[in-house]
């Protein structure tokens, strides 16, 4: 069953879009993020995976807390992340969804319009190689869906708010990304 907008709505963003280009979200940034629990050798080559997939350089991520029954310990490395903007972010975005069969949960949207969804395996990405070393790891990918002006909430100088009216709902995120990507709402 797939979540589907009424054309009222979709339409009422459309004009609202045409009216205003300035309230036309976009998509700012996408996070790669592939936890693995554990450090080592292991993590290292996911990195190398994760740089040949997203055509960046990845960071390691480290433990903010020990857990003994997994044997993590505070400080160490056991993720690794990395954020792409611009082309590299609308070609690793299409690989992705094309991984994901172009469907997106509704419940993936939050309340500010961004998207967050898993990837099961790497080898669904096109033009991504089993590896037997790594096995089989997920990666969760994360939409950041900003419009223009977002800039004033994060500057250094005369920094300020941004107001709820001009935050991105969730309905214009499912608008945006149907007439961008062809992504179905589930």
């Amino acid at each position: 069953m797939s979540v589907s907008l009424s054309e009222e709505v979709i339409n009422r963003v459309l004009k609202e879009w045409d009216e205003n280009p300035i309230r036309r979200p976009r998509i700012t940034k996408v996070t790669v993020n592939i936890a693995l629990g554990q450090g080592g050798e292991k993590l290292a080559k996911v990195q190398a995976l994760l740089e040949q997939l997203t055509g960046q350089r990845p960071v390691m991520r480290k433990a903010k807390k020990t857990i003994r029954a997994f044997g993590i310990h505070r400080g160490d490395n056991i993720a690794v992340m990395v954020t792409l903007r611009k082309e590299r972010a609308m070609e690793f975005l299409k690989r992705a969804l094309e991984a994901v069969g172009r469907r997106v949960k509704a419940s993936s949207i939050d309340r500010h319009g961004n998207v967050c969804f898993g990837v099961p395996e790497y080898i669904l990405l096109p033009g991504a190689k089993y590896d037997p070393e790594i096995g089989i790891v997920g990666m969760d990918v994360c939409l950041t869906v900003e419009r223009p002006g977002f800039r004033v909430e994060r500057r250094r100088r005369a920094r300020s708010r941004i107001p709820l009216r001009h935050r991105v709902r969730p309905e214009e995120t499912m608008v945006l990304l149907n007439r961008e990507f062809g992504v179905t709402i589930v």
